[in-house]
């Protein structure tokens, strides 16, 4: 994973922070419920992968995922923290 100065669109890298999260059986909207995570380590997270040069291979990561996986794909910038969640 590489980081770049500018930001990716918000959008995309809210649903694609979101969907790595559901493939692997977390909600990150419980987490924050249930105080595992705050507001602010949530935007953290989506401005995280908005920095990093790997959206395109995360959407293909989740094309391809066709039940719940035990780890986050390596090249996700946010991988360590979706590990611990699940």
């Amino acid at each position: 994973m590489t980081t770049r100065d500018t930001l990716g669109p918000i959008n995309r890298h809210f649903w694609l922070t979101r969907s790595v999260a559901r493939c692997m059986g977390v909600s990150l909207t419980e987490a924050m419920a249930t105080g595992r995570i705050t507001e602010g380590d949530y935007a953290r997270m989506v401005t995280t992968c908005r920095r990093a040069d790997c959206a395109d291979r995360c959407q293909a990561w989740l094309a391809e995922q066709t039940g719940v996986v035990d780890d986050a794909p390596m090249h996700c910038a946010n991988a360590e923290l979706m590990n611990r969640l699940r």
